[in-house]
């Protein structure tokens, strides 16, 4: 079937997704634009600052959780769900689809696809219901970007780690942050104003 331009669109997804790997989010971001966390696999549990950011993150806005469908996936999503309030979970599915990534060499032990083989437009169809144009749109015209961290020193300085564990601990986030993270939920939890003030504020 044929699809027309407005199909092949990126969807808008303003609620943080949570998937497994970087190999999961990758794909995920081939079919919208998304603050898209992964848990590096079974990490998640030896890192409990993953565990505190996405709580926090919870405190502002729903998160939808899309791992994979087998056991491990599993595991993953009871990990998250004992958490992180229920009712701040969106919880999504994969099918069951027998099948190997093209990346690996052998099949997962349950012998079937995971987030990053499965196809564009089953993704979006499973995350369409979830478009949120406004306040995707907030989030994306937040101009707070990696400069404003440069600028503002909480990057590309000897001290840099040291201000977002600052900023972190004033937001109830986890420290030893990357800059990259912490820009992802800073844009999700401030306006640029609120972050303006909050800088001027550790100044």
């Amino acid at each position: 079937m044929t699809k027309n331009n407005q199909d092949l669109k990126k969807l808008n997804i303003s609620y943080p997704i949570i998937v497994e790997g970087k190999y999961d989010k990758q794909r995920i971001l081939e079919v919208c634009d998304a603050t898209v966390i992964a848990t590096d696999g079974f990490g998640i549990f030896k890192k409990s600052e993953k565990l505190a950011l996405l709580r926090k993150l919870s405190e502002k806005t729903p998160l939808i959780i899309l791992t994979d469908s087998d056991g491990a996936g599993k595991v993953i999503r009871s990990h998250i769900s004992s958490a992180v309030p229920k009712d701040r979970l969106i919880q999504l599915y994969i099918p069951q689809i027998a099948g190997k990534e093209r990346r690996k060499s052998e099949p997962s032990a349950e012998g079937t696809l995971g987030v990053e083989g499965m196809e564009r437009e089953l993704l979006r169809e499973l995350l369409l219901p979830f478009e949120d144009g406004d306040a995707a749109k907030r989030i994306k015209e937040n101009p707070l970007s990696k400069l404003d961290f440069y600028e503002d020193g909480l990057s590309g300085a000897e001290n840099s780690a040291s201000r977002r564990d600052e900023i972190a601990a004033l937001l109830g986030l986890p420290k030893g942050m990357s800059s990259n993270a912490l820009l992802a939920a800073l844009k999700i939890l401030l306006t640029y104003e609120e972050y303006l003030a909050l800088v001027e504020r550790e100044i």
